[in-house]
């Protein structure tokens, strides 16, 4: 994956030579996040996501679009048995660095894909748990349980309403363990993410 991320990376910079246009911007919007893998009756979590981007159009019809975004993550699981219930969330925030190809299928709509590098920036759990009637809560740092890296892929659309104002739906599937296996531990975990995205080109 680090290669294909290289590879990419190194492409985007080549082709920007002979790009038509290259329009900067910024981006903001929701996250719905969970872990898959093995983990217990995981659910989603709400977060969200905010940085730049640049848009290199190398045709009417293709563009490549690196970007940076500050997004925060995670998931949760809860339960309750005959003596009260719980709750357990796990929030990550990343630093994402996706590298995407666009096609512009037509004029204002265009699908993307590409690679993205993610960099850890923290990890914390909040637990709480209500018994019989009393409720206890304890926040922990557990970035030292996750992996400081993560590769993953996209799959997105997006819609251009004006020259400048862009709306964008996009999947992250995780491809690295985030887990950071202990001796014992082979759990495997991995992010998966939809985000839906406002945007707007200067």
């Amino acid at each position: 994956m680090k290669k294909v991320l290289l590879s990419a990376v190194a492409v985007m910079a080549f082709m920007s030579v002979s790009a038509q246009e290259t329009r900067f911007g910024v981006k903001a919007g929701a996250n719905l996040s969970t872990f898959t893998g093995d983990v217990d009756d995981a659910k989603s979590l709400v977060g969200f996501h905010v940085g730049g981007f640049a848009e290199i159009k190398l045709s009417d019809k293709f563009a490549i679009q690196p970007e940076i975004l500050f997004s925060t993550q995670g998931s949760k699981q809860e339960g309750s048995d005959l003596f009260g219930s719980y709750e357990n969330k796990v929030n990550v925030s990343y630093l994402n660095i996706p590298v995407m190809a666009k096609y512009y299928v037509a004029e204002k709509f265009s699908l993307e894909a590409g690679p993205q590098i993610g960099f850890l920036l923290s990890a914390k759990s909040k637990y709480e748990e209500t018994v019989d009637g009393e409720k206890y809560s304890e926040d922990i740092d557990v970035k030292d349980g996750f992996e400081s890296i993560d590769f993953g892929v996209n799959f997105g659309a997006g819609y251009d309403f004006t020259e400048n104002l862009s709306v964008g739906l996009r999947y992250n599937l995780g491809l690295s363990n985030i887990n950071k296996n202990e001796e014992g531990d082979n759990a495997k975990v991995k992010n998966s993410v939809f985000s839906l995205s406002v945007g707007y080109k200067f």
